[in-house]
């Protein structure tokens, strides 16, 4: 008896490969994400942050991981880190449809914790996700982010964009920022010389702010 095989390999279906020849991952497509959609996307975002860069930046966007050199002024550098999120004034933000400012409160919500600690933002993550990738949208919420940045000061070293179809409505996106700052051993605030008599300042508010 012979021990070979003659079974024929299978025939490929020549439907089925043109039905997902168009997508690099067909799986990840028939659950929702379409990888060649949201991977182009990392071409916007590289052309909004890097107007944000500052020369301590030693690396690019699409790596792994960012990397920044510290400061080369401070003597005795510690670091300092926060975050935070806009909270449900994104709620607001999609019913008028416009996503291009609650960046700059993501950004505000989590320096604010630094600088009142004597620490100079240097660097800033972001984290965006929504059902499906809405290029638009989310270009909108990056150059608000990047916007902040500027304002700030600091590097938008890096970040994720996460699609996750089913866990947000149309329109909807959760947005989260992390920042780390520097600032000189002895010159950390830690509110130790805070006394009696002295002045609290209130800044009125610009308009509508996410809470802080």
């Amino acid at each position: 008896m012979s021990t070979e095989d003659d079974s024929k390999p299978p025939v490929p279906d020549p439907t089925a490969s043109e039905a997902e020849g168009a997508q690099t991952a067909p799986a990840y497509a028939r659950a929702g994400v379409d990888l060649d959609h949201d991977e182009s996307f990392i071409d916007d975002v590289k052309d909004i942050v890097k107007s944000t860069f500052r020369p301590e930046v030693l690396s690019s966007i699409g790596g792994f991981a960012g990397l920044f050199k510290t400061p080369e002024r401070y003597k005795d550098p510690v670091m300092v880190a926060a975050t935070d999120g806009v909270g449900t004034k994104l709620k607001l933000a999609a019913q008028i449809g416009r996503f291009d400012t609650v960046g700059i409160d993501c950004v505000a919500m989590v320096v604010n914790d630094l600088i009142v600690q004597g620490a100079e933002p240097v660097i800033f993550l972001d984290y965006l996700a929504m059902g499906k990738l809405e290029r638009r949208l989310a270009s909108d919420a990056l150059r608000g982010l990047a916007e902040g940045c500027k304002r700030a000061g600091c590097a938008l070293l890096g970040g994720e964009t996460a699609t996750m179809p089913g866990m947000y409505a149309e329109g909807e996106i959760e947005m989260v920022g992390f920042s780390v700052g520097v600032v000189d051993r002895d010159a950390i605030i830690d509110g130790s010389t805070i006394r009696d008599g002295d002045a609290l300042v209130g800044i009125a508010s610009s308009g509508f702010h996410s809470n802080g």
